[in-house]
């Protein structure tokens, strides 16, 4: 032995009765359960999946705020018929977009398909360059910022009068016909309808700072209420914390509500500024990794299951 060893033959040890442990078989999988969100284990995100259905489902039971905040990717996935369908129930009070929404949107209800192939027509420079995506949203938002609306109205009043033959696959089209929000919050320079001609600055700026006090006048109701963000890395999660601070500034009461972040993988922002800090004061936060197409159905179908009950 060249080398002195640790003796611990007078360790101290205790019963395992006597331990408190994060794992019980109380908590495993329930093959009794009540279906399939019951069945799940009371563990990990298997809890925070039930929790977030409890949530919601108490929001709505005591006329509670339910908001979604969502990012292009969720109607690419072929979500806008649940959403809908959400709507025509009356499960959501607001949806809150970016503006690649609006641009996927439109498309859908003109063309029955969107999402052009970016790699390819990004080389020769025909990328965004679509005519009738350019002309008509352009003229949606100059026509909406004359007559004093935000965005989301604006585009809405569009659709909802067009004639347009997939119209009852849009998202933001049933939202103006069922008399829900939807706001638009724009980053200059970031959508294909910012590089044609009939773009107006003062159009876009206009319309989208109208829809943020619109948003914000919902967020100062969102007390014992539920906010989703679904798939927006950066510019919902940072309008969302503003709109919190404004409306506690102006001395709305918002403490205690629950709010999930949705998507297929992590990012610093909405985890900072959906997730935690919001809800730091008494709220409760989640996050949920996963893809678009099958969390948010799985999440929201046993919403509606749980309130039809």
């Amino acid at each position: 032995m060249k080398y002195t060893r640790l003796k611990y033959d007078k360790l101290q040890t205790y019963s395992i009765k006597k331990r408190k442990s994060k794992v019980s078989v109380k908590n495993f999988f329930n093959f009794n359960g009540n279906g399939f969100l019951e069945q799940l284990p009371d563990i990990l995100a298997g809890k925070d999946l039930k929790d977030i259905v409890e949530a919601a489902v108490a929001a709505k039971k005591n006329n509670k705020k339910l908001v979604i905040a969502m990012g292009a990717h969720v109607i690419k996935v072929g979500l806008s018929p649940l959403l809908i369908e959400l709507m025509k129930k009356g499960l959501i009070d607001l949806i809150a977009v970016n503006g690649a929404c609006i641009i996927h949107d439109t498309e859908t209800a003109m063309h029955g398909e969107t999402s052009e192939d970016v790699e390819s027509a990004i080389k020769d420079g025909n990328f965004g360059m679509c005519d009738e995506t350019g002309v008509l949203l352009n003229n949606a938002i100059n026509q909406g910022y004359k007559d004093k609306m935000g965005l989301g109205e604006s585009v809405g009043k569009f659709l909802y009068e067009s004639n347009f033959k997939y119209k009852d696959y849009s998202i933001i089209q049933n939202a103006y016909k069922y008399n829900i929000p939807v706001t638009v919050h724009v980053a200059v320079g970031t959508d294909i309808i910012h590089m044609h001609p009939h773009c107006s600055g003062a159009a876009v700026g206009e319309t989208s700072l109208t829809d943020f006090k619109i948003f914000c006048n919902i967020i100062k109701e969102l007390q014992n209420g539920i906010y989703f963000n679904i798939g927006s890395a950066v510019i919902l999660p940072e309008i969302f914390l503003k709109a919190v601070t404004l409306v506690r500034n102006l001395g709305y009461e918002l403490n205690k509500f629950t709010t999930v972040n949705l998507d297929f993988i992590k990012h610093y922002r909405p985890v900072s500024n959906v997730v935690q800090r919001p809800t730091s004061n008494g709220g409760k936060g989640f996050n949920i990794t996963g893809h678009h197409e099958i969390m948010v159905p799985l999440i929201f179908l046993n919403i509606l299951n749980k309130l039809e009950e």
